[in-house]
């Protein structure tokens, strides 16, 4: 079924000016103090340790430069122990954090899923800043730490909390899904949160006739066309994904017509109507790992075919991709200083965040 409608922030007349979106809310924890910098020299014994790390990533890291990695890696893990600490990794950071560091990795929805699940004391997220804010959501007495506070979201950014009370005001009594990449505030706005894993499941699981479905418009456009619901749309979009073409994805059959593609449901639909498969950062792994395709075009971020290559050497992957500027700014580096300095610490005003948590409860909470 076609959208109903998509508005933005240009379609309000009476739209809040001059609000901004900002990166999640951070300040040093008191958790405990800051620790010594740790020696960060290749030695024999580093090699020793993080031999069976490099293993994983050895398809996907040339030799040259693990001697410039280990130390970190090895630094990383074991202050992991002695902070108590564990690090979730979404599928987009590059191979060795998300296979050397990260204890669970994952898309939006696993991550959201193992977060309400971690036993640790202190999480360091290492992705975008809704996703740290959504472990804090689901975790409000634990220590939730983001390497960097710079890593925002164009979809977050393109949307607020006054935004969504506006389409209430004009669509009266229709429900409200928010895709899990929002802030805290606009969480705090709407009726339940899905991901792209869950998204047709979700906004069926409300019963209603029309869904006010937010801030993507191709997920939006993607759901619609998967569901007799109507969907009324914002005019949010992923950069990383709205910069891939069909006529992009018709050029590698061309030149190599057994080759498979595969695409997440936030890419244009001229993008999804040339792909053998559209799905979620896990369903295309998934996919992947069943079908073992012999040459392979994955269109959405760079780092997760790495990933995938790393895991799977046998899939010859064509990289035809858009990297994140919002995801890379994670790093070893700022994952050993967030370590060592508890820094830094996501808070959520706790009135605003009883509100948000209930919309994504809600969503984990429907049966899988």
């Amino acid at each position: 079924m076609p959208l109903t409608g998509i508005y933005g922030p240009d379609d309000f007349a009476n739209r809040p000016q001059g609000h901004v979106i900002t990166p999640a809310q951070a300040k040093q924890s008191r958790t405990g103090p800051s620790l010594p910098m740790p020696s960060l020299e290749w030695t024999p014994e580093v090699e020793r340790a993080t031999a069976p790390l490099y293993e994983r990533v050895k398809r996907v890291i040339p030799p040259i430069e693990w001697p410039l990695m280990a130390p970190t890696i090895k630094a990383i893990n074991e202050l992991k122990q002695a902070r108590g600490a564990v690090i979730l990794a979404h599928n987009y950071q590059t191979p060795e954090i998300f296979h050397c560091v990260a204890d669970i990795g994952g898309d939006s929805l696993q991550l959201a899923v193992e977060a309400t699940r971690v036993k640790a004391g202190i999480i360091v997220q290492c992705g975008v800043h809704f996703m740290a804010e959504t472990s804090k959501l689901l975790n409000p007495d634990k220590t939730v730490l983001i390497p960097d506070t710079r890593a925002g979201c164009s979809l977050a950014a393109s949307i607020t909390g006054a935004d969504v009370r506006l389409l209430r005001e004009k669509f009266p009594g229709v429900p409200v899904v928010a895709y899990v990449n929002t802030s805290a505030e606009v969480k705090a706005e709407v009726d339940i949160c899905c991901t792209s894993s869950n998204a047709v499941q979700v906004v069926e699981s409300l019963g209603a006739p029309t869904v006010i479905f937010l801030p993507d418009r191709y997920l939006a456009t993607y759901v619609a066309s998967k569901t007799d619901v109507k969907i009324i749309a914002w005019k949010g979009a992923c950069e990383v994904h709205e910069r891939f073409t069909g006529a992009e994805l018709r050029s590698y059959r061309e030149a190599d017509p057994s080759v498979q593609i595969i695409a997440h449901p936030e890419c244009p639909p001229d993008v999804l109507a040339e792909a053998d498969f559209t799905g979620s950062t896990a369903h295309m792994i998934n996919w992947v790992r069943e079908r073992r395709p012999r040459r392979l075009v994955m269109i959405t971020e760079c780092s997760m075919a790495d990933n995938v290559r790393a895991e799977l050497p046998d899939v010859e992957m064509l990289r035809p991709c858009n990297i994140c500027p919002h995801m890379k700014r994670i790093t070893l580096a700022n994952i050993l200083e967030s370590l060592l300095t508890l820094r830094e610490e996501v808070t959520i005003d706790p009135a605003l965040a009883d509100r948000a948590r209930r919309s994504v409860e809600r969503m984990i909470n429907l049966k899988n």
